[in-house]
């Protein structure tokens, strides 16, 4: 654990510029990627007509990104973990497993988009003058959804698998091939916006391909062919880490949905018509997107400093990253803002000369829409935060609050009430929207970050007690799962007594502290404390899965002393290789658990309810977080039984059953 230690010890401008710096990059290269094609085509003959067109097909690549981020995240996720373990058995199943999903829902993807293509263009806001050019764009790229939903996918395992600047590689070549080829296709053999989706589709290719070629020797894990045969335990665990993500993207998604479908409607009802307002938002968002880049990328360079910081409690180290980190997203918005104020016209002549009405709507939308990106950056940043945390209500409902919950809601109500004013400015109401639900949403992040850090109280200096492996014989290991109120930690010290052996239970968090610089009562909390909603959101994140490792280390450790009950904490999956474990699950009827927790926490017989549903949630979410099955299934148990039949009578049962499992191991 070394290296995290070196992430709460490090200086905080030294280790964030180590982290971010290649974040950032790798955004900005991402970012610029799909900027290329507009800067040629408005360029060009077809002028803003044709970045309208490929505007309208935005939502939809947005989509596919969706899925295919969605498990290229998470599968990075899980390679992470896997790596943490040394468990080389999951991390080529999991690779495997994501190459195969994505390679099947990409072409349903691409088959789905090519027989719904006019409607989908036309849904999207392609107008008589686009929707030709829309879809002759559109047909192309969509027939490469598998090549492009698996370059993103494998780009994500590269970086997992500990090569990031081979995956920055495979990104530049795509990139610098589209700017290469974008000018010949589209200038010198006069194909039009057809050259721009070749020039694109032939970048995402080489791409792929170059990605393709590192798994011919990666560096963690070996793939064979019985690797790619989907692992559905595997799969799940993978899409529940990746699921913030896909929720980002889908955020996006219905604000461009939302957009294009009112620009239409009423860029028609004004003097620009629908075609203007269209292709100015696709470049907009284009822009936009190169300043959520610098910000985003800062802030995921923080996610593991963040993250181990908070769970060693060192919460001094926690508010100078924060701080440093908010004052560079508020330099890169207001930069960004003294640009889009002053210089909206030179910035859209980067992307061609249009009409003057295309000039005029689009000054004020960089000047209306954009005014308050520096607050939109600050949003992103504080949701990121609260994310690498574990605080996945209050990461889900920053990142919600400005798109969804406000921006959505005005751009659909706004412009009506406008145009019932006054016939034509309509379109107005979708660019105040923005600016409005930056500030709604900035009062809602400036509550939630108040309300986090005001009880905080550092605890650095705390003295972790004492802990330390107990010396024991050659014998039976026996794990213990329980659900809660079954007594499951009782009759665990019970059988311990009876073989006269260690036990095991509080003792692993303490353990796990001292080794890996993590708070006691942080590692204590973590399938106990999870939120009561998002529990794989909270265990997906950076400090948790950390500590999550940490555990195993210490319980692998526990077992290789000798004979032990350990109780809780995924062990039976932990030590599934070894032969002398026999693994117990302990569960109970819900009356007999709820009178249990009446009795022993004075709780109401409702409270007791609440309370049996939230632990055994928690639980049975972190055991399928660690383990990827399903928590109390008795294929995976050597013993269950029920906790009713009385303590005493259930250590005994469990000590006889050992025994005799441990003589036919012997």
């Amino acid at each position: 654990m070394d290296e995290n230690r070196y992430l709460g010890e490090e200086k905080i401008s030294k280790l964030l510029f180590k982290f971010s710096v290649p974040c950032v990059a790798g955004l900005l290269i991402s970012a610029f990627y799909n900027i290329v094609d507009q800067i040629f085509i408005g360029n060009s003959s077809l002028g803003y007509l044709g970045n309208a067109a490929t505007g309208v097909s935005f939502p939809v690549i947005c989509i596919a990104n969706a899925f295919a981020w969605c498990i290229g995240d998470g599968a990075a996720s899980f390679l992470s973990i896997c790596s943490g373990r040394n468990d080389n058995e999951s991390a080529h199943k999991c690779v495997g497993t994501g190459i195969t999903v994505t390679t099947i829902l990409s072409i349903l993807l691409s088959l789905v988009c090519l027989v719904f293509i006019e409607p989908l263009m036309s849904m999207f806001g392609a107008s008589s003058q686009t929707l030709e050019m829309s879809i002759n764009y559109f047909r192309i790229v969509s027939n490469f959804f598998p090549v492009y939903l698996l370059m993103n996918v494998l780009n994500s395992m590269i970086r997992a698998d500990g090569s990031p600047s081979y995956a920055m590689k495979g990104m530049l070549i795509g990139a610098i091939t589209n700017i290469i080829l974008d000018p010949i296709f589209i200038y010198v053999l006069d194909w039009g916006i057809e050259g721009a989706a070749w020039a694109t589709v032939i970048g995402q290719t080489l791409s792929f391909l170059f990605c393709a070629i590192y798994f011919r020797k990666p560096k963690t894990f070996k793939l064979t062919l019985p690797s790619f045969k989907p692992d559905v335990d595997i799969m799940r665990t993978t899409v529940s880490l990746g699921a913030s993500t896909f929720v980002t993207q889908i955020s996006i998604v219905l604000v461009s949905l939302t957009c294009n479908i009112m620009l239409a409607k009423y860029g028609a009802l004004s003097i620009y018509g629908p075609d203007i307002p269209i292709s100015v938002f696709s470049i907009q968002t284009k822009v936009y997107t190169i300043v959520l880049s610098v910000v985003t990328g800062i802030v995921l360079g923080g996610q593991p400093i963040f993250g181990y910081n908070y769970g060693a409690r060192k919460l001094d180290r926690v508010k100078e990253l924060y701080m440093t980190v908010l004052k560079l997203t508020i330099i890169t918005g207001v930069v960004a803002t003294v640009f889009c104020q002053f210089f909206p016209k030179q910035i859209l002549s980067i992307f061609g000369i249009g009409s003057e009405l295309y000039l005029e709507f689009g000054i004020k939308t960089f000047r209306i829409y954009l005014s308050l990106m520096t607050i939109t950056g600050l949003v992103k940043m504080t949701a990121v935060f609260f994310q690498s945390i574990g605080k996945s209500v209050f990461a889900v409902a920053a990142s919600l609050i400005r798109d969804i919950v406000c921006f959505c809601v005005l751009a659909l109500t706004l412009p009506a009430i406008l145009e019932n004013q006054m016939a034509g400015t309509g379109i107005n109401g979708i660019l105040i929207a923005a600016p409005i639900a930056d500030v709604v949403a900035l009062i809602v992040v400036l509550v939630l970050t108040v309300s986090f850090f005001k009880p905080l109280k550092n605890t650095e200096t705390e003295v972790v007690e004492e802990a330390q492996l107990q010396d024991s014989k050659e014998g039976i290991i026996i794990t213990i799962g329980r659900e809660h109120g079954t007594g499951g930690k009782q009759i665990g010290k019970l059988v311990a007594d009876m073989l006269n052996v260690p036990f095991y239970y509080k003792e692993m968090t303490v353990l796990a502290a001292q080794q890996s610089g993590l708070d006691k009562e942080f590692l204590s909390g973590l399938n106990e404390n999870s939120p009561n909603i998002l529990h794989d959101l909270y265990l997906s994140t950076n400090v948790v899965q950390q500590a999550v490792i940490a555990q195993e280390k210490v319980i692998r450790s526990i077992a290789d002393k000798g004979a032990c009950v350990i109780v809780g904490r995924a062990a039976d999956y932990i030590l599934k290789d070894r032969e002398n474990v026999f693994n117990v699950f302990i569960h109970a009827p819900k009356d007999f658990r709820v009178k249990n927790i009446m009795e022993m926490y004075g709780d109401t017989e409702v409270e007791a309810e609440e309370n049996v549903r939230h632990s055994d949630a928690a639980r049975a979410s972190y055991y399928r977080n660690v383990t990827s099955q399903k928590w109390g299934d008795p294929h995976h148990m050597d013993l269950c039984i029920d906790a009713s039949l009385g303590r005493e009578v259930c250590a005994k049962i469990i000590c006889d059953a050992a025994l005799a499992a441990y003589k036919k191991v012997d």
